[in-house]
């Protein structure tokens, strides 16, 4: 068996830079959380800028997140191993650099290229956020609020992500919502460097490499073969299973090593394990279906950009409200109420969805918007904290790895999956048009997106015809996409409300 390496002493943090620390981190990701769902809005117009298929469509949005998400326990083992400013100072970096190269971005190719980089350089950065938050709030109270405010940050960042992309894309062109990043780097860089303390666990351990290769690579496979059975291809089928296969023997990998790049034994403790699901499920619910209602406002209502991102600010607002309204609902209604409470109320709030059509209903989506935003955060500031407090401060980098990794892959497999129904619904329903020829047809058949860019070059009674029928083959579609959420959200509602305690956990300092 391997032994440990000699004790690392990081460096303290004053208490009273932890405040300033705490908005640094959150200002960091912000930026990240943004990149998640900036293109949501874009869709249209990156649509006919770069005339993408149907799957490198869900790339272009999605390979941000399924990158992020394997590479965060990579990132967080290394952070507590190498220490965790050094690897968010290069993670700027590498974010800097992803950032100018997407916006430059010439085809659909060379975007998912950047849109991957860009992942590498926000999973380098995240991991940090939450383990330092544990390090330099040593009060429960006040770590609590400062969950809360970081719980608001990243829904927020998501939320507020189709409103930049609309006003970037309004005012200049689709690749500025990548640019706008180079400048906040900039001023980050020194601030980090000065704010953060040199923190790493205190024990330096082995790295597997192979584990962070099988990660990467199974959570990636899983994502392609998703997407390609979602279109048909025969090739996805044998892709999910070496993306499983991956999955598995990464799982077995660290049950056998001594110092496992992920300690699955977390996942023994009931309350840790909840956590985790539930935040993976209330984001899967929360960024699958903003881009799906971000494409409904926009290609089936008819709102600008700029008009829907606007009618999505419920979201954002309910969202924040949420975060820091959180706490303070934790200590009253307790941990069980609060995580269940927090799901089956974004469930309740997608059920009127099921009925929309392409009448304008502004004050149910804005109800519904609150409900979604203020019920997914309720849930993932309980399950943040129960998640931080059930594992051991010795590996309060890997527990952190895995919460963001769990919010990263609901992003990504939201996208993935919703995406890949709405993909398989749509497709079908949208039957032949007269007047319109078989290959514009097979185009139209890509997404709502390449339909009304068809529909346009069209023009006359078969672009109208083509787009109307568009419209009604995503309604159907949205409505499935919305039916899946709402039943994954209900179970594990119910699982929240069955398996975890009242209360949440003590600390474990060991």
């Amino acid at each position: 068996m391997a032994e440990a390496r000699r004790p690392e002493t990081a460096v303290a943090p004053r208490q009273a830079d932890r405040w300033p620390i705490l908005a640094l981190l959150c200002f960091s990701l912000l930026m990240i959380a943004v990149d998640a769902t900036v293109l949501h809005i874009a869709v249209p117009a990156l649509t006919a800028a770069l005339e993408p298929s149907a799957v490198q469509l869900l790339w272009i949005i999605d390979v941000y997140s399924l990158v992020v998400a394997p590479l965060l326990v990579t990132f967080g083992t290394l952070g507590d191993r190498y220490g965790r400013r050094r690897i968010v100072l290069a993670g700027y970096v590498v974010f800097g650099v992803a950032s100018a190269a997407a916006a430059l971005s010439g085809s659909a190719a060379a975007l998912i290229g950047a849109r991957a980089l860009l992942g590498v350089g926000g999973a380098m950065i995240m991991p940090a956020t939450l383990s330092i938050i544990r390090e330099v709030f040593t009060d429960r109270r006040e770590r609590a609020i400062a969950l809360g405010v970081w719980s608001a940050v990243a829904a927020a960042g998501a939320a507020v992500g189709p409103l930049i992309g609309a006003v970037l894309v309004e005012h200049a062109w689709w690749g500025a919502v990548f640019l706008i990043n180079v400048p906040i780097v900039l001023v980050l860089l020194p601030l980090a460097a000065r704010l953060l303390p040199d923190s790493r666990a205190g024990v330096r351990q082995p790295w597997d490499a192979v584990s962070a290769v099988l990660s990467t690579l199974g959570i990636l496979a899983l994502a392609f073969g998703l997407k390609e059975t979602g279109t048909g291809h025969a090739s996805g089928a044998p892709i999910l299973l070496t993306g499983a296969a991956l999955l598995v023997w990464f799982v077995r990998r660290q049950r056998r090593l001594a110092f496992p790049l992920i300690d699955v034994g977390l996942f023994r403790r009931r309350a840790f394990t909840t956590g985790v699901a539930s935040v993976m499920l209330a984001v899967f619910a929360l960024v699958g279906l903003q881009l799906m209602l971000a494409q409904y406002l926009q290609l089936v209502l008819g709102d600008s950009p700029l008009v829907a991102a606007v009618r999505m600010l419920p979201l954002m607002i309910a969202a924040i409200t949420g975060g820091l309204t959180a706490a303070c609902v934790l200590r009253r209604a307790g941990l069980r109420a609060t995580m269940s409470g927090g799901l089956a109320l974004t469930a309740l709030a997608l059920v009127p969805t099921l009925t929309w059509g392409t009448e304008h209903h502004t004050v149910m989506l804005t109800i519904c918007f609150a409900g979604i935003g203020f019920g997914v955060e309720v849930a993932l500031l309980a399950a943040s904290d129960t998640i931080m407090a059930s594992a051991p401060a010795s590996q309060a980098g890997a527990a952190a790895a895995i919460e963001e990794t769990a919010y990263e892959l609901g992003a990504g497999l939201g996208i993935a999956v919703l995406g890949t129904v709405t993909t398989v619904v749509y497709a079908p329903a949208l039957a032949a048009v007269r007047g319109v020829p078989p290959p514009v047809m097979h185009q139209a058949r890509q997404s709502l997106a390449a339909a009304a860019d068809e529909a346009r070059r069209l023009g006359g009674r078969p672009g109208v015809e083509l787009l109307a029928r568009a419209r009604e083959a995503f309604i159907t579609a949205l409505h499935s996409t919305v039916l899946v959420s709402i039943v994954l959200l209900a179970l594990t509602a119910l699982a929240a409300a069955l398996l975890v305690p009242r209360r949440p956990p003590e600390d474990d300092p060991s």
